[in-house]
């Protein structure tokens, strides 16, 4: 059912933000559906939290069209048609202050990255299931002709045993195990003394690493932020010393200490544990995408 905000007494200025602006784009005919998502419908809104407003469109809609929207509401500052991360359009609400984050998705590109994931179970370095649970966990505010529902419909289906193992695969190896390694790069790095390339693997490591960690416990995998907070919260399998060892890798990899290597061993020693608890041999994870029944 599709679950409209509506203005009413007692709502919230959030609330009350997220009518005023998806509002005016249902009139646009090239706009299909528009959700609410981000921190705002997953339980991890905060001071700094923002209005994530998903529009999913059949074609672009015109810049003219959406810096009519920004002038009717008003704005004390406004970025429009960003590129960077996608089509986009941000602005803080003259009223409120309020951040507003607007994304234009096209609807046949979501559903086709959705049924590589879903259907194909192709996997990718980080982020594999992103949009999965971008999906999943939106609040519909319109739905021209019932396609988001049904796409959220897709997305409530169990988490497949195929996309698990891929992401596995995909993501385990190159943490420790192959000779072009995250880890290796990172010994490389602090050999040379170069922070910009050890910061650079680090970070690629550690997504990889959550990637891991969120495909074990059978989870999409909720982005770039609040991560520890959400896996403490939210995944039953974990290191023991999960947060710990990850905090002490990140330390050690600001100022290219020594010790990181070994701080990098705990970390993904752990893992391992966490692996093999689970029914995984970490020296054969580039098999983990292998039907295990020996099946084709």
């Amino acid at each position: 059912m599709e679950r409209d905000t509506v203005l009413q007494a007692g709502a919230s200025a959030y609330q009350q933000l997220v009518y005023k602006v998806s509002e005016p784009f249902k009139s646009f005919s090239m706009v299909d559906a528009i959700a609410l998502g981000g921190s705002q419908t997953t339980g991890t809104k905060d001071g700094h939290s923002d209005i994530d407003l998903y529009v999913y469109t059949t074609t672009d809609v015109p810049l003219s069209h959406r810096q009519a929207i920004v002038n009717q509401l008003g704005a004390s500052r406004a970025d429009l048609n960003l590129t960077f991360w996608g089509p986009g359009d941000e602005w803080f609400d003259a009223e409120t202050g309020i951040e507003v984050d607007v994304i234009y998705f096209d609807k046949g590109w979501m559903q086709d990255h959705l049924d590589q994931v879903l259907v194909l179970h192709q996997a990718s370095l980080g982020y594999t299931t992103c949009f999965w649970h971008t999906v999943l966990n939106s609040a519909l505010l319109f739905d021209r002709h019932g396609w988001f529902a049904a796409l959220q419909r897709q997305c409530g289906q169990p988490y497949p045993e195929k996309l698990k193992r891929a992401i596995l695969a995909k993501n385990h190896p190159p943490l420790r195990q192959v000779i072009p390694s995250y880890y290796a790069q990172i010994k490389k790095a602090i050999e040379r003394q170069d922070l910009v390339s050890l910061n650079h693997r680090v970070a690629a490591l550690v997504a990889s690493y959550f990637e891991v960690l969120f495909a074990l416990n059978e989870l999409p995998h909720p982005g770039e932020k609040k991560l520890v907070r959400i896996a403490q919260e939210r995944c039953s399998k974990l290191p023991a010393r999960f947060k710990d060892e990850l905090e002490e890798v990140l330390t050690a990899s600001a100022t290219g200490q020594d010790e990181l290597l070994g701080k990098l061993d705990q970390l993904l020693d752990s893992l391992d544990q966490l692996l093999l608890a689970e029914g995984f041999d970490p020296a054969r994870s580039l098999e983990f995408n292998e039907d295990p029944s020996g099946g084709d």
